[in-house]
């Protein structure tokens, strides 16, 4: 019987010829991550563990990117904590205010990502480098400081799904557009400690930031990881950014799934999730009389270059709703500058956006976006869960950057097509 992707992975660092599902395996850890929430409580439980110094200090990565620009004295506490710890240990990947970014966009434009690769990180969408062809998963703030210790960790070996997707996308449907489409149909418990495999043609065609964008949100699922097979795709992403040999592998022919989905993508319509759930989704369409109040692009999800470029295709030339406040936060500084070269930030300013540095700020309710009670807001996030970005009384629909640009102009949900506008 062959492997999939995932069991290869796990196999060949565990030093196995083979491994299956449900099996316990023991393997190096190829980064160990965790930003300015989690790192505290990690480095509390490393210090209680007596150890020294940690296990590779090019291995252990940090980045202060919820509450940083701090927020409140408590936010500038805990960074406090991770930045003294990554000048006692001489954390190589430590990255400060000003040259951090979102994690999950950072590490894999910092070339840190390679396919192969076993990545574990105290935040539950470190699953999104599997688009890389890297295993990679959340874990908790103990289990990640029992990888700065020791550099190994313990894994349970994932069942795998397999998503197929074929065909050819209509206008302004991407990524987002097909991990919603997936949540939908399983729901967010559909893949529970599962791996959720993307391949088919239409995920050939897919570019890198599209790919990051269906992996970050495996978890929606309740995927142990996502993960793509890297292509040539992967290859031109990682052209000049890593030096690094790294090995591309790929699932048997006779891999075991529990189950494999097929997704044609030509009958898509942008998708939207609806309060209170990822996975309650529907068509643009349907909730098109759906007046907002404030309007999101950026994430770890949505807040790359591409999205930015596609948010900024529909506002050109027009301006945000009166009714309307809409936010934009490039997901790193490079995505931030290269945004300012193409005259995408003014382009925003001036159709009366707000721009901020890059911060998960607004995704998660901590600030620079919270929504007060009775509020409605169309975001390029990924998690819409009751009071996720505020009052507990607000709603947050999920969707990708265009039709999010597209309602921010008309009030209300809507397809960019209302504006006519081409892609």
């Amino acid at each position: 019987m062959g492997m999939t992707i995932t069991e290869k992975i796990l196999a060949a660092k565990a030093g196995e010829a083979a491994v299956s599902p449900g099996q316990i395996v023991r393997v190096p850890v190829d980064l160990a991550l965790a930003n300015d929430i989690t790192a505290p409580l990690a480095i509390q439980e490393f210090e209680k563990a007596g150890a020294a110094e940690v296990f590779d200090r090019e291995k252990v990565v940090l980045v202060p990117d919820h509450f940083s620009p701090n927020k409140d004295i408590q936010s500038a506490e805990q960074c406090r904590v991770m930045r003294e710890f990554a000048r006692k240990h001489r954390i190589t990947n430590y990255f400060e205010l000003g040259r951090m970014g979102i994690e999950h966009a950072l590490l894999p434009e910092a070339g840190l990502v390679r396919p192969g690769m076993v990545i574990v990180g105290a935040d539950s969408h470190t699953c999104t480098y599997g688009a890389l062809g890297a295993f990679a998963t959340g874990m908790g703030s103990t289990d990640i400081a029992a990888a700065w210790v020791t550099g190994w960790t313990w894994l349970k070996v994932p069942p795998s799904l397999k998503f197929v997707f074929t065909g050819t996308p209509k206008p302004w449907v991407g990524g987002k557009d097909y991990i919603l489409a997936v949540l939908g149909r399983i729901g967010v418990d559909g893949a529970l400690y599962s791996a959720m495999e993307f391949c088919g043609p239409a995920i050939g065609k897919l570019g890198i930031d599209g790919r990051l964008t269906m992996c970050n949100m495996a978890i929606e699922g309740g995927g142990k990881n996502g993960i793509i097979a890297a292509d040539a795709v992967v290859d031109e992403y990682l052209r000049g950014r890593t030096a690094v040999p790294y090995a591309k592998l790929a699932s048997d022919a006779d891999a075991a799934y529990v189950s494999v989905h097929e997704v044609d993508v030509s009958g898509l319509e942008p998708q939207v999730a609806k309060p209170h759930s990822p996975a309650n989704v529907v068509g643009v369409s349907e909730v098109a009389s759906v007046r907002i109040d404030q309007a999101f692009v950026g994430s770890c999800t949505n807040g790359r270059i591409s999205d930015l470029r596609e948010a900024a295709a529909v506002l050109r030339g027009r301006t945000v709703h009166p009714d309307v406040r809409m936010i934009v936060i490039p997901a790193t500084q490079n995505i931030y500058r290269q945004a300012m070269k193409e005259g995408l930030l003014d382009l925003f300013v001036e159709a009366g956006a707000a721009v901020s540095t890059p911060t998960c700020g607004p995704c998660l309710g901590g600030h620079m976006g919270i929504l007060a009670k009775g509020e409605v807001a169309v975001a390029t996030s990924n998690r819409n869960f009751l009071g996720r970005m505020g009052h507990l009384q607000s709603e947050v629909y999920l969707a990708g950057p265009a039709v999010t640009a597209a309602s921010a102009v008309l009030g209300r949900i809507a397809h960019p097509g209302e504006l006519g506008v081409h892609p």
